[in-house]
């Protein structure tokens, strides 16, 4: 990892990545505890481990994705996909005020699909570290 990838995480990590995590994570308990919704369960763990760690990591699809990530997809964008979305669209917005907030503004814009539609994605390194 670049130590300017490195100073970015750090520094997201500080000053909104904790937070943002916390809540993906605690969604993902509650679903987990409430057994049917397991799969947006992990679906939140997913997002939450992306969201402490953003840059030099992206959200691709998965090529084997099938009927059962749509119908997932429209489940969670109905529920809480929309809403997750235009949270991180408005957290970005004061960001990009600033210059040094401009990166952090990216990496919110970045988390809008994966937030929107996280069955069928998988996080993997930009320049190839994590497996696919």
């Amino acid at each position: 990892m670049s130590p300017i990838r490195l100073v970015l995480n750090v520094i997201w990590l500080v000053f909104c990545g904790f937070w943002m995590a916390l809540g993906y994570f605690v969604a993902g308990v509650v679903c987990c505890v409430l057994i049917v919704p397991i799969p947006f369960g992990i679906a939140a763990f997913r997002i939450g481990a992306y969201v402490l760690w953003p840059f030099g990591r992206e959200a691709v699809r998965k090529p084997g994705a099938g009927a059962a990530s749509l119908v997932g997809n429209i489940i969670w964008f109905v529920v809480a996909g929309w809403w997750l979305a235009l949270g991180h669209l408005l957290t970005s917005i004061p960001l990009f005020v600033s210059i040094i907030g401009i990166p952090f503004g990216w990496a919110n814009l970045k988390l809008i699909p994966v937030s929107m539609l996280p069955l069928g994605h998988e996080i993997v390194s930009s320049d190839g570290a994590f497996p696919r």
